[in-house]
């Protein structure tokens, strides 16, 4: 990617040029050939269940009978299932808290969500709101399965997901059900690189990356151009042209009338530089703090893909340790990464027949970091240098990584498994397209550990 002034904005224009702009350019098996096809043609095609850390996956439909909120129990909160059909997860949980007339500080939620798809996940709302929810209506949004808890839901507190999806318009070729089967028995022996995925960032505006790094270096004007003003052709033309108007007038005024109700954060920035001129630092006040939350980390989201990408850039292996690497050990119930983390040879490589026999019984897996204010990147050798290559060539100051906001939102740095597998990858149906003449769709079953997205697998099923 290009220093940050020097972006043209008009070349980000298709799914392979937003990827390359958020860090995605490798893949794990470049040399076999994808299903190609496409996915999320419609938000029924793309089914997403949480799964729970005890190993139980919600159904959309589940809704058992509702417990009184209990003291003796030692009930705080009202836990539900929230069902959303083809909406953001912000904008669901801002229409509750809307209806409920509470502040979306009091909402919790394990990981949001695809917005283009039917999800199931686990909210809670502090306080005793089950006859509230079970009087609720949400246009596409369905509160099930209501009951009180002593704890929330927590971020990241889930296992990970569950995805059903139907891949549309693919070629009726030859030998096509044996390819598919040889395809993904591939994939889930060797994995997919895992990167944050394009929705991680925005598909439509895919720069969070980029306001989350404005925020970092206190650059609230550019902050504010980049979330309001900035065009990107990957959006609707009618918002592009509200965008660019407010970009080459700077009427405020025109611009609050302009912009959809939809946009709700846009709007109420704009109007706080109506009511406070250039107090743009005021704007991000406003800001919820998961949104915060989700621009800051979307950053640190972006340098860890271009770490992988450099990496597969450099010819260095992506599927066997080399020395340098950190390789962690992964915990014996659930199959996470710990803490626990060695150096492959280090030592004279004493640990290394061992680390690389717990990789093919899939029990340690190589570690990319997530680079926050605590971070030493010594304990990184392998990717120390690609690291200060990534900053240098983006004009990246080091001392971003001790900004006053990672200290607030306590991002003192982790790392996270370069690779991962799909768990329990199933065929469902492989059929004639319906939508498609001519053409076949393929229905798939698999799960994944929090924190990796679907998207990125499909893109090495698909390619």
């Amino acid at each position: 990617m290009p220093k940050i002034d020097d972006i043209n904005h008009d070349l980000i224009n298709t799914e392979r040029t937003i990827e390359q702009f958020v860090g995605i350019e490798a893949s794990l098996t470049p040399k076999i050939e994808g299903i190609k096809g496409i996915y999320k043609h419609s938000f029924k095609d793309f089914i997403v269940k949480e799964i729970t850390n005890e190993g139980r996956t919600l159904e959309i439909k589940e809704d058992y009978s509702t417990e009184s909120f209990s003291k003796e129990q030692k009930d705080k909160f009202t836990t539900f299932n929230l069902v959303k059909v083809n909406k953001d997860t912000f904008e669901a949980l801002r229409e509750i808290g809307d209806k409920l007339n509470i502040s979306p500080k009091s909402i919790q939620y394990s990981g949001l969500k695809d917005r283009r798809s039917i999800s199931v996940q686990r909210v809670s709302i502090k306080g005793n709101y089950v006859n509230k929810l079970k009087k609720l209506k949400i246009r596409d949004s369905f509160i099930r399965h209501i009951r009180p808890t002593r704890k929330p839901v927590k971020l990241g507190g889930n296992w990970g997901n569950n995805f059903t999806i139907t891949i549309r318009n693919v070629e009726d070729k030859k030998n096509l059900q044996k390819d598919i089967e040889l395809l993904s028995n591939d994939l889930v022996k060797k994995g997919f690189l895992n990167y944050f995925g394009v929705q991680r960032f925005g598909r439509y505006r895919p720069n969070s990356h980029l306001v989350g790094r404005y925020l970092l270096e206190e650059n609230f004007e550019k902050a504010f151009d980049e979330y309001v003003s900035t065009i990107y052709l990957t959006e609707s033309k009618n918002l592009q042209n509200i965008r660019g108007i407010l970009k080459k007038t700077d009427d405020l005024e025109k611009a609050y009338n302009s912009f959809p109700n939809g946009l709700f954060y846009e709007r109420v920035m704009i109007k706080h530089l109506i009511d406070y001129p250039n107090d743009y630092e005021g704007c991000f006040d406003l800001f919820s703090l998961n949104l915060k939350t989700l621009l800051i980390s979307a950053f640190q989201s972006h340098i860890f893909n271009k770490m992988i990408s450099l990496r597969a850039k450099k010819g260095i292996s992506m599927l066997k340790p080399v020395k340098g690497d950190t390789i962690s050990i992964l915990d014996d119930d659930n199959g996470h990464i710990t803490k626990i983390k060695y150096i492959y040879g280090d030592l004279q490589g004493q640990y290394d027949e061992f680390l690389e026999k717990a990789m093919t019984l899939n029990r340690a897996v190589i570690v990319i970091p997530i680079v926050g204010y605590e971070t030493d990147m010594n304990e990184f050798p392998l990717l120390k240098p690609l690291f200060e290559e990534i900053i240098k060539q983006d004009g990246i100051s080091i001392n971003l990584f001790k900004s006053k906001l990672l200290y607030q939102f306590v991002y003192r740095g982790s790392f996270r498994a370069m690779t991962t597998k799909p768990i329990g990858f199933k065929i469902l149906e492989l059929n004639d397209d319906e939508l498609f003449p001519g053409r076949k769709k393929l229905k798939i079953e698999f799960s994944l550990i929090k924190g990796s997205y679907a998207t990125t697998f499909l893109r090495e099923f698909m390619k």
